[in-house]
């Protein structure tokens, strides 16, 4: 894991930044702020921006955590009993946008089409009745640890998280790959594409929200990426596990949504043999108000542990972004070369 936090004088350096930056934009999704993200993260204290650089670069760590940004809890209010609730202004929309210039100082944010309706900013929270779901709006049910839609070719690069409040110390869960020492023959079996994967839930139609503002070409285009989804779920892809330099490989996993039973025995026995090397290596950080956390994708999983929500407004508060290192490769899933949505 590699911490960095802000001195005084720099948390005020991008306070006053970011503030300035909120009296032009009422909102982190405006396609003119989106315009103009990348220039502005620029702006930020420059110590910032080369630890951000540097973890980007030299892939040692598949963790990187920012503190030291002062969250105004007043100000932000209860936390939400829904995502679908999104007010505008966000009464977080400073801290959202802090977020946003750390974001693409590592690549693009995206969103999907078929997740919390096409947001690029998602809201994590414990939602009344998805209590035991395998979701990030869960609660009792353990997280199970997972690359973030390690079903879909298109994934992100990078997963962030800024937490808003955390009072009852939840704690993420992670484990890079680097942890993980396996026989060389479960190793190869692993960089080949014998595994079965399903999307998982947050992505299926049951989830979706309510788009009564869509015109007629983008209900379209979000009813055949359900389609896809759909057809993804009864007829899931078959992946490799490990791949890239086989030295120092990456990794996509989540076992949960991956068909245990139809495999072979050789592959069953790699899959366990991984799973029990990760849960081995498995460790937690509880995210305090303010902090940001990168989940390099490609070399690390994550997952939460369970706990008890009140659902009385003082909740466990997370923002989350999905980051891209080249937008490039989704340019066939959207609609222009400026969107940020995949369909």
């Amino acid at each position: 894991m590699r911490k960095f936090t802000l001195t005084e004088t720099d948390a005020e350096s991008a306070q006053l930044l970011v503030r300035d930056i909120a009296r032009h934009h009422s909102s982190v999704e405006d396609e003119e702020f989106l315009r103009s993200v990348t220039v502005y993260a620029h702006e930020v204290p420059r110590a910032l921006r080369s630890e951000i650089s540097n973890y980007r670069l030299q892939e040692t760590d598949s963790i990187l955590i920012i503190s030291g940004y002062p969250v105004d809890d007043e100000r932000i209010g209860h936390t939400p009993a829904h995502w679908k609730n999104r007010k505008l202004p966000s009464p977080a929309l400073e801290e959202e946008i802090f977020f946003m210039l750390c974001a693409n100082l590592l690549g693009d944010t995206i969103a999907w089409a078929t997740q919390q309706d096409g947001h690029l900013m998602h809201e994590i929270f414990p939602i009344k009745g998805h209590e035991n779901e395998q979701l990030g709006t869960g609660s009792r049910e353990l997280l199970t640890w997972h690359s973030e839609d390690a079903f879909h070719p298109l994934r992100n690069d990078y997963l962030g998280l800024m937490c808003l409040r955390n009072p009852d110390r939840v704690e993420t869960t992670y484990a890079s790959v680097d942890e993980i020492d396996l026989p060389e023959s479960v190793i190869r079996v692993l960089q080949q594409p014998r595994f079965p994967i399903h999307p998982d839930r947050s992505h299926l139609p049951k989830n979706r929200g309510a788009t009564k503002g869509l015109n007629s070409d983008a209900e379209i285009l979000l009813m055949r990426s359900y389609e896809w989804i759909e057809k993804l779920d009864a007829e899931p892809a078959q992946i490799s596990i490990l791949f890239g330099d086989s030295r120092r490989p990456y990794l996509r996993a989540d076992p949960f949504f991956m068909d245990l039973d139809s495999l072979d025995a050789e592959s069953r026995h790699a899959l366990e043999s991984l799973i029990s090397a990760i849960d081995r290596a498995l460790s937690g950080y509880a995210l305090k108000p303010g902090e940001v956390l990168f989940i390099d994708n490609y070399r690390a999983v994550h997952g939460r542990r369970n706990f008890a929500a009140r659902f009385d407004g003082t909740d466990r508060w997370m923002k989350r972004l999905n980051i891209a290192r080249d937008l490039r490769k989704s340019r066939d899933r959207r609609v222009s070369a400026q969107s940020r949505t995949i369909h």
